[in-house]
């Protein structure tokens, strides 16, 4: 489904007038623990195409109980990590996911979800929020996040200021720890194995749809054949 904007542009264009706006202590705790995160990331731990997955559970808002098994006995699986729902870069990018990749995932009987660590009671308020159509599942303890090797935990700057709004990110996110996921999409197949995976460590750089509609039709496809 073609878009008028791309995703990362959109969110490009939100940082440049957040700049305008934010205070400048602010804005550079948010810049540098960014461009930390890009440098010192560890790349080589993170989930990649090939990886065999073996099982695990997570828990749907609404739903409850997901587990994969589950999940890819109705074709392939979309994960999409992403922060909490307060997050103002994943309030942007997962009802633009909402418009551009789950309708086309739908179609190709691929399902989708949204995950984060955020407890289900707070994390429901983004899928009530945008009203979207697809699944936001936490992941409790960040247990499939750290498998794939996708955790960050807040720098020092970062966490002395989200203590001083008096609202700690442990306390948001009812974890009680500084480990977010950095954003990522991942796409398993039926056996289990990943066939897509992009993980990125600035939470302000996201996956395009087409690249991850492109790899669930090439699934799709072969299938069929």
């Amino acid at each position: 489904m073609a878009s008028a904007q791309s995703l990362n542009q959109i969110l490009a264009d939100f940082q440049a007038k957040r700049a305008e706006t934010m205070p400048a202590d602010k804005l550079k705790i948010n810049v540098d623990q960014r461009r930390r995160l890009v440098e010192t990331a560890d790349r080589s731990a993170f989930v990649k195409a090939g990886d065999h997955i073996e099982s695990f559970d997570l828990t749907e808002v609404d739903a409850g109980p997901l587990s994969l098994e589950a999940i890819l006995k109705n074709g392939p699986l979309v994960l999409i990590f992403f922060r909490f729902a307060g997050c103002p870069a994943c309030n942007i990018a997962l009802p633009y996911y909402d418009q551009y990749l789950a309708p086309e995932l739908r179609r190709l009987r691929s399902t989708l979800v949204g995950v984060s660590p955020q407890v289900p009671d707070r994390l429901r308020h983004i899928k009530e929020r945008h009203n979207l159509d697809f699944l936001i599942a936490t992941d409790t303890d960040n247990q499939l996040a750290r498998r794939f090797g996708i955790l960050y935990s807040f720098d020092e700057p970062s966490r002395r200021a989200s203590i001083e709004s008096g609202s700690p990110i442990g306390e948001v996110t009812g974890t009680g720890t500084w480990e977010l996921p950095m954003p990522a999409a991942i796409v398993i197949d039926r056996t289990g194995t990943v066939r897509f995976a992009d993980v990125s460590p600035d939470w302000l750089v996201r996956t395009e749809p087409g690249d991850i509609i492109a790899t669930v039709r090439e699934i799709s496809e072969r299938a069929a054949a």
